[in-house]
């Protein structure tokens, strides 16, 4: 990644989920394919009755939505939690709150993202005025001139995790410029203690904000839900910001219904250590060395962009990434699954021998 201002207008970033375009590309019926290609658990929670009041009433901010929000992630306080239109919507938001022009200087303030990492962070930044430049998560330091930087955690798709004690080492430097790190804790739900190195407890202080989704484990992306933790001043902002009504009515009915099921959750994670595990253990006997998270495994290999193709022809997506040349595997929803992509992998292997 450079240290310039990105231009991304001429193109859309590209994400998993994008079944539609790849069963035009290969000529077959969408609902013919397994869909690997995000990291959001294929055993979503099962969502209740909606009450006819959350499709007739707009949202309303006091109604104990936020403070659910708080008691599940561990935040101080409702204060300290606004809930968004999906943790997108505080991405892009957020870059525009952040100082840009480093104290008492006329250089654009520096951020600091991994290379290859939740691909919409860049662009927000850079559109922002921001100057994007490389952050190495393997060294455990920020570069000198960063005044802000994100780490997603664990990243998507490297599947890295950053310690907590290196996260607030990395805060109290920001801090200290006047700066500010967004921790991004989209998938740490899914591990046993969602909590050992989350952040969201120490959301009470200046300069931190914590992005967190129930989409991913909980499996409701389509609830178009998340939550941005943070210091009270910096959410009043954000709030004033993004506007009113962020999250349906149905939405949160749904969200307060999932964090409720503790035992549904503790069950869940059991499940997904196991199919991690079957994935890791499958990919790994073709000789692809996964990285994994408890939904998804990364692997990076040189003829990445021909093992998707072979794949894709035999009606199993997945996503590609560039640099370095590398797949993400999310989990099969189904025995029926598990099996057809077992078969499928062993074919496209042989294919590009």
């Amino acid at each position: 990644m450079s240290e310039a201002h990105l231009d991304t207008a001429a193109h859309m970033i590209a994400h998993g989920g994008n079944l539609h375009e790849a069963a035009q590309r290969y000529g077959i019926p969408w609902d013919a394919w397994i869909d690997l290609s995000t990291g959001i658990n294929p055993h979503g929670f099962p969502v209740p009755p909606v009450p006819a009041g959350a499709w007739r009433r707009l949202p309303e901010d006091d109604d104990g939505f936020a403070a659910c929000a708080a008691r599940y992630y561990g935040a101080p306080d409702a204060q300290h939690v606004l809930p968004v239109a999906g943790s997108q919507a505080a991405i892009r938001a957020l870059p525009a709150l952040l100082p840009v022009l480093l104290p008492a200087q006329a250089s654009a303030a520096r951020v600091a993202i991994a290379p290859l990492t939740y691909g919409e962070y860049a662009p927000a930044f850079a559109q922002a005025g921001h100057v994007v430049v490389p952050l190495d998560i393997a060294s455990g330091t920020l570069p000198e001139d960063a005044m802000h930087a994100v780490v997603v955690n664990p990243d998507n798709p490297t599947a890295s995790l950053v310690g907590r004690e290196t996260l607030l080492h990395w805060h109290a430097q920001l801090a200290a410029r006047g700066g500010t790190l967004i921790v991004d804790e989209a998938f740490a739900d899914a591990f046993d203690d969602p909590q050992a190195n989350s952040l969201a407890d120490t959301t009470g202080r200046s300069g931190l904000v914590v992005l967190r989704s129930p989409g991913k484990f909980f499996g409701l992306a389509g609830a178009r839900c998340g939550f941005a933790l943070a210091a009270p001043p910096l959410l009043a902002t954000l709030r004033a910001r993004l506007g009113a009504w962020t999250v349906s009515g149905p939405a949160r009915h749904a969200v307060t219904h999932a964090f409720a099921d503790t035992e549904r959750q503790r069950a869940m994670r059991t499940r997904l250590d196991g199919e991690s595990a079957r994935l890791g253990a499958l990919l790994d006997s073709h000789g692809l060395a996964p990285r994994t998270t408890p939904l998804f495994a990364w692997v990076v290999h040189a003829r990445a962009a021909r093992l998707q193709d072979a794949l894709a022809s035999r009606a199993v997506w997945t996503r590609r990434f560039e640099s370095p040349a590398s797949l993400r595997f999310g989990l099969p929803a189904s025995e029926d699954e598990w099996r057809r992509f077992k078969t499928a992998l062993g074919q496209a292997m042989q294919e590009l021998e």
